[in-house]
C-alpha cells in the first residue's frame, strides 16, 4: 500500500490514528499518508489539512454555530479524498463527520473506505450496521463480539483489540508510593471518578458524595482519591469541598501531561474500589484490577428513551465483555447515595467476583496480544489484497 487517506475527529481518534499509523509504517515501509488528525497522528508524519479541533464539537448547542463551516469541511474533505485517489480512506470515530465524507466519496469514486471503531449496534439502532455498509467496506471492532452484527450486510468486519490493552498499567511500586506522599498508608482507598464534562460532574458530585457516608461509617479510616479531568478540575474542586471526607484531588492542571497521566495511573493502581461515571473508564480500572460501582444519572426523558431503544441489560462494558454481572451499575433514576454507597460495601467485602471478570475482560480485549494499532494495520492491508 502506498497512499492512505486517515481522518480524526477528536483526541481518542487521534491516539488511535497514530497507533494504526506507526502499524502501517511497520508494515508497509515508505506509505504515505494525508488527511486529518491531530498531535499523535501529525507525530508520525501527517500533515493535516485542516485543525482537527474544528471537528472536536458535540452536542447541538456546540454543533449549530458551526453546522455551515462543518458541512463545507465534509464537501471540502471529500473532494481531497477524490482527487488525491488513495489506496484506502480510513476514517476513525466521529461517526457525523466521518460518515457523511464516506457518503460523498462511494458516491464519487470506488475508493476501498475504512472506519475504525464499529458503531454500538449492539446497543441500540441495529438498522445502523445496514444502512453503513452502503458506504463503508470494512470496519475494524474494539470488541469481539461485534464482528457478528455486520458481517451478515456484507461489510468485512475485524476485532483488532481495545486500545485499553496497550496503555501502561502502575506498578504496585508505584501504587504504594502514591500512597506514601499522601499519607495513605495502608487506609482503604475510595476512587471517585465523576466524570470529565460539566453536565456530568454536576449531576453526579452530590450523588457521589453522598455515597461516601455509609462507607465512611463502616470504614472510618477510608480516604478518598478523585483523578480530576483537565476540564472540570475547578468544578470538581468546588463540589468536593462538600464532602464528608476530603479526598486528594489530583489536578492536571499543576503537572505536566506525563506527570499528571502517571499520578492518575498510580491512583488507579492504588485503590481498593471505585466510584464511576459509566463510560469506558470501566476498562481502565479493570487493566488496574481495580473493583468498581457503577453509576450515572440524567435527565428522566433521555434516561426512558435509551431504556426503551437499548438492546442489552447493562451498559458496563466490563460485564459486556465478560459475560458476567459481577459490576452493579445504578442509572437514572436508580442513581442514589445510599444504593450506592451499600453497593461499594459489598464490593469492598467480596472483590472476588469482580477482579475475575476484569481478568476475562482484558484477555478478551487483546491483553498481552499483538499491539492493536499493528492489529489494525495488518487486517488493513490483508482486506485490501497486499
Amino acid at each position: 500500500m502506498k497512499r492512505a487517506f486517515i481522518i480524526a475527529g477528536e483526541p481518542s481518534g487521534d491516539k488511535l490514528g497514530g497507533a494504526l499509523m506507526v502499524g502501517l509504517k511497520t508494515l508497509s515501509p515508505g506509505i504515505a499518508f494525508d488527511g486529518v488528525g491531530g498531535p499523535l497522528m501529525q507525530a508520525q508524519g501527517l500533515e493535516s489539512r485542516f485543525p482537527m479541533d474544528e471537528l472536536s464539537v458535540m452536542g447541538i448547542t456546540e454543533v449549530l454555530p458551526k453546522y455551515r463551516a462543518l458541512k463545507a469541511r465534509i464537501r471540502e474533505t471529500a473532494q481531497a479524498v477524490i482527487a488525491s485517489n488513495p489506496d484506502v480512506l480510513i476514517t476513525i470515530d466521529s461517526p457525523d463527520f466521518c460518515f457523511r465524507v464516506a457518503k460523498l466519496v462511494k458516491k464519487s469514486s470506488s475508493i476501498r473506505t475504512v472506519h475504525y471503531v464499529a458503531p454500538t449496534v449492539w446497543a441500540w439502532r441495529p438498522g445502523r450496521a445496514a444502512k453503513i455498509s452502503k458506504f463503508v467496506d470494512h470496519l475494524l471492532a474494539l470488541f469481539p463480539f461485534e464482528p457478528a452484527y455486520f458481517t451478515p450486510h456484507g461489510m468485512a468486519c475485524d476485532f483488532v483489540g481495545h486500545p485499553v490493552v496497550a496503555e501502561p498499567v502502575a506498578t504496585q511500586d508505584e501504587a504504594e508510593a502514591f500512597r506514601a506522599e499522601h499519607d495513605i498508608g495502608s487506609a482503604p482507598l475510595l476512587m471517585v471518578l465523576p466524570g470529565s464534562r460539566r453536565g456530568e460532574v454536576a449531576r453526579l458530585a452530590d450523588v457521589f458524595g453522598g455515597a461516601i457516608s455509609p462507607v465512611l461509617a463502616r470504614h472510618p479510616g477510608l480516604k478518598v482519591v478523585v483523578p480530576a479531568a483537565r476540564p472540570v478540575a475547578q468544578q470538581v474542586k468546588e463540589a468536593v469541598a462538600q464532602w464528608p471526607v476530603a479526598p486528594v484531588v489530583i489536578d492536571p492542571r499543576d503537572m505536566a501531561s506525563e506527570d499528571a497521566a502517571c499520578a492518575k495511573s498510580a491512583a488507579f493502581r492504588a485503590a481498593d474500589i471505585a466510584l464511576a461515571a459509566s463510560g469506558t473508564v470501566s476498562l481502565e480500572l479493570a487493566a488496574s484490577r481495580t473493583p468498581m460501582v457503577v453509576a450515572y444519572r440524567m435527565h428522566w426523558l433521555s434516561y426512558r428513551l435509551i431504556r426503551a431503544m437499548a438492546l442489552v441489560d447493562t451498559v458496563t462494558l466490563v460485564n459486556l465483555v465478560s459475560d458476567t454481572r459481577f459490576v452493579p451499575e445504578f442509572l437514572g433514576p436508580d442513581c442514589e447515595s445510599s444504593a450506592i454507597g451499600q453497593a461499594l460495601i459489598d464490593v469492598l467485602k467480596t472483590p472476588s467476583d469482580q477482579v475475575e471478570a476484569m481478568q476475562i475482560t482484558m484477555e478478551r480485549l487483546g491483553h498481552r496480544g499483538e499491539a492493536p494499532g499493528l492489529r489494525a494495520a495488518r487486517a488493513i492491508l490483508h482486506r485490501a489484497g497486499v
